[in-house]
This record gives structure tokens, C-alpha cells and sequence, in this order.
């Protein structure tokens, strides 16, 4: 990589802060308490985070919120951001695909050049210290190993890792056992060979962001009103909404099937619609080159719409899940599915599919349809259900409602990761509730020394 490019990790939100007591209206008073009464001791603390973009794709935006939300608290929170060209992202792509257990070629000049030389590049204009780092994903996981990060480091996975291509899982091993520990979404993505102790952290969205904010539904059909009209989208008729970067692990192509065996089979009156809507992430170059083979399968069908990178995109994807009367997302690996959660929590009844993260949120028949994801035939059915049982679908929708104020908030997200901050700084000697894996020895022989006097 030529040195004139002079990449480095730039920093991301300086100045924003999120006071706690502005969510106390959604979590209630006891959830601020304990976010105060954990974070009192930390008030001279550090924590920096790691990432590969600033923004598109659900890491970006539950930085957005917790970012703020910690410095709320009195904590030096800072988010720093990895620097690199499309082959490295391209590489970068290529590794969470394999993690998801895709099997791709990986060459040594893949390894060696776009990807460790872009981190080489920007570990030499990096200097990052502080109490807790937290490294997100595979991107800038091998940044641990060149001296330019002094802290608590724990590497956080947001990939469904349940059955990765071995060769990228050993290459990103020795910086995985590097660090201090690791995160994952769900027990069953916890990999072989780890040497760390494992916590678990689910995904959370912000309800006071512009996307998952409180709206009428007045208010959302003037948001989307310029748009739909400009590409002929009925707001009278029902619209069934696919929100989520074009990806072939979000498996939009069966959607597109299923949604044409549904006007085979049924005839509606109105007519549905099927509305996509996706961001390309800078960290994923894949996405336009998704969105064009979907097209071609859409083969004109003029029921089904597409759009990429609107304006006012989190409006315009708060008020499209309010005023549609189903969501679909039915990924044949994902993480997590942050989308799931935000259209739940604009009371959205919901199908997914039973995979990863999604199948903590969707509880099949209690909040909301859970199905396979390649079963066109089903999926075509819980669109039909979506069309024609509003009443009961809206009932599993308010469930799932209940559902993320409990486990998926920003808040609980927070908790966790000043549990984390109290026990790598010292303050708690007893493992967070949350950790998936046993004590390591040397945390054995730490808890049975006696702590010098100077340590809080």
C-alpha cells in the first residue's frame, strides 16, 4: 500500500452526549438507577471502541448510541474508525462471509497485502490507550498485535460464527486469544480454540434516535409521501417492507420468489406491495452488485420496489416500518438483525426466519411468524397471514414490543458493558452474570491475591 495514502483511524462523534434521563420515560426509573449506581466508580474511566465504518450497517448505529450514552454516564468514551480502499474491504467482506460459513478462495496476497497492509498503514499513525477497548469484528482484529493499543482489549464479534470456513477462523485466532476477551451475540456463535474468557452481549437499538423514535401515522405517510410518489408506491395499498443491506446472506432473492407464488396463489384487492429499501455500507462493496441480481429476478414485476441509500434514511426506514403491514426478514445467517427489533418496536408484526440472533426476538406465534428461510411455500404463507390476520399479527407485534424494552435497548446494552468496565478495571471482582465461559487460572490466582492498598 503506498505510503502517500497515509491511513489512520480517525475518530468519530467527538463532542455528542446522551443524558441517562432521557430514557427514563422508555426503561422506567430502576433501569437509570442501576446504569448510575454501576457507572459511579468509573467516573475517571476509559473505554474506546474500534470499527470499520462510521456509517451504514448495525454496528455503526449502536455506536451511535452507546458512544453518547456512556459519556452521559462520566465515562471518556471514544470511537474510532479503521481507514481503508476496496481491496481491503473487499478481503474484509470475503472473511465475514467465510465466517458465515461461506466457502471462498483466500490468497496470500489477499492476506498479506490488502488486508495486513492496510492495518500496518494505519497502525502507524494509531496511539489508542485507555481502560477498555473494544475491537468489532474482523476488520481491525489484527491491530491487537501491533503495540498500538494499550488497555483491556476484547475482541466483539457481531457475525453468526456457528459454522465458519476454518482457515479464516484459525488466520484470526492468534489476534482473537490476543486480546483480553471476547464477545459474542449467542452462546452457539462461540468458536473453537479460544484461550479467553467469552461473554455474551446481544445487539440493541436506540429509541430516541431519529429511526426508532415515537411516530404517527400521519407523520410517517407525509415522510414517505415525495418518495412514493416518485415511484408510483400506493400508500392505500398494503406494503410489505425488507429493510436490510442487499446481501446474499440476507436472502432477499427468496422474498422475491416467495412474494410471486403468494399473487399466484391469492388474489388481493387492493394489490400488495413488496418494498425494499437497503444502504450500501463503505465496508461492504458487495452490496450494489446484490441489488442488480435481485432486480433481474424482480423481472419488472411492478409490485415490487427498490431503493438504495435514500435521503433521510433513518426517517424515511422508521416511517416505512410504521406504516407497513408486515415486515419480512428471513437471512439464512445473520448476527443478530438489529432491523428485526426496530420494526417490532414500531409495533410491526414481523416474519423471520429461524436463524442466529433472529430467533431471540421472534418467538414463533408469541411475537411474531417464525419460518425456514429457503421454505418459499411458508414464507408465502406468513406474507398471506401478514395480509389477511392484521389483528392477531398486530397482537404478536405488541408481545414483541415488550420484548426488546426488556432485552434489546441501548440500556441493557450499556449494562453489560459497564459490568465489563467495573471487572477489567478492578472494582468487581465476581464475573458479569453474562460470562459464557469458566474462570481462566490466571483469573483464579488474581482473585485470591489480596488487592494492593492504592487500588480502588
Amino acid at each position: 500500500m503506498s505510503e502517500s495514502r497515509q491511513l489512520h483511524l480517525e475518530s468519530v462523534d467527538p463532542e455528542s452526549v446522551r443524558w441517562p434521563q432521557e430514557y427514563e420515560p422508555v426503561v422506567g426509573r430502576s433501569v437509570i438507577e442501576e446504569l448510575r449506581r454501576l457507572s459511579r466508580p468509573l467516573q475517571e474511566k476509559s473505554w474506546a471502541n474500534v470499527n470499520s465504518t462510521a456509517d451504514g450497517g448495525g454496528v455503526a448505529e449502536m455506536l451511535r448510541g452507546l458512544v453518547p450514552l456512556a459519556r452521559g454516564l462520566g465515562i471518556d468514551s471514544h470511537w474510532h474508525v479503521l481507514q481503508g480502499d476496496e481491496p481491503f474491504f473487499r478481503v474484509t467482506k470475503k472473511f465475514h462471509n467465510m465466517l458465515q460459513g461461506k466457502n471462498l478462495p483466500l490468497s496470500l496476497e489477499e492476506i498479506f497485502g490488502a488486508y495486513l497492509g492496510t492495518i500496518d498503514e494505519n497502525a502507524r499513525r494509531t496511539f489508542i490507550t485507555s481502560d477498555l477497548v473494544v475491537i468489532h469484528d474482523p476488520q481491525p482484529a489484527a491491530l491487537v498485535m501491533n503495540g498500538v493499543i494499550y488497555g483491556n482489549m476484547l475482541w466483539r464479534c457481531h457475525i453468526d460464527t456457528s459454522g465458519p470456513q476454518e482457515i479464516v477462523w484459525r488466520f484470526l485466532l492468534p489476534y482473537i486469544n490476543h486480546c483480553a476477551g471476547a464477545i459474542f451475540t449467542m452462546p452457539e456463535f462461540v468458536g473453537t480454540g479460544l484461550q479467553i474468557p467469552v461473554y455474551q452481549i446481544q445487539p440493541a437499538i436506540d429509541p430516541l434516535c431519529e429511526k426508532n423514535r415515537e411516530r404517527t401515522l400521519e407523520e410517517s405517510q407525509d415522510t414517505l409521501d415525495a418518495l412514493f410518489e416518485q415511484e408510483g408506491i400506493d400508500m392505500e395499498r398494503p406494503i410489505l417492507a425488507a429493510v436490510s443491506r442487499y446481501d446474499i446472506h440476507k436472502n432477499q432473492a427468496t422474498l422475491v420468489r416467495a412474494f410471486a407464488q403468494l399473487k399466484k396463489e391469492h388474489r388481493y384487492d387492493p394489490r400488495p406491495q413488496l418494498v425494499f429499501l437497503g444502504n450500501t455500507a463503505s465496508d461492504d462493496p458487495e452490496g450494489l452488485e446484490v441489488l442488480e441480481d435481485l432486480q433481474k429476478l424482480a423481472d419488472g414485476d411492478p409490485d415490487i420496489f427498490f431503493f438504495v441509500n435514500v435521503p433521510d434514511n433513518d426517517a424515511v426506514v422508521g416511517s416505512l416500518l410504521r406504516v407497513a403491514a408486515g415486515f419480512l426478514h428471513v437471512s439464512t445467517r445473520e448476527g443478530f438483525g438489529l432491523v428485526v427489533s426496530e420494526a417490532l418496536w414500531q409495533g410491526t408484526p414481523v416474519v423471520g426466519s429461524r436463524v442466529g440472533g433472529i430467533a431471540a426476538q421472534i418467538l414463533d406465534g408469541e411475537t411474531g411468524r417464525a419460518v425456514d428461510p429457503l421454505d418459499i411455500s411458508a414464507i408465502a404463507e406468513a406474507m398471506h397471514e401478514l395480509l389477511t390476520g392484521q389483528e392477531r399479527c398486530v397482537a404478536t407485534a405488541r408481545k414483541g414490543k415488550e420484548l426488546v424494552r426488556r432485552q434489546f435497548l441501548v440500556t441493557e446494552q450499556m449494562r453489560r458493558y459497564l459490568c465489563l468496565l467495573r471487572y477489567y478495571s478492578h472494582i468487581d471482582r465476581r464475573a458479569p452474570e453474562f460470562r459464557l465461559s469458566e474462570l481462566t487460572y490466571s483469573e483464579v490466582l488474581g482473585a485470591m491475591r489480596p488487592r494492593p492498598p492504592y487500588f480502588p
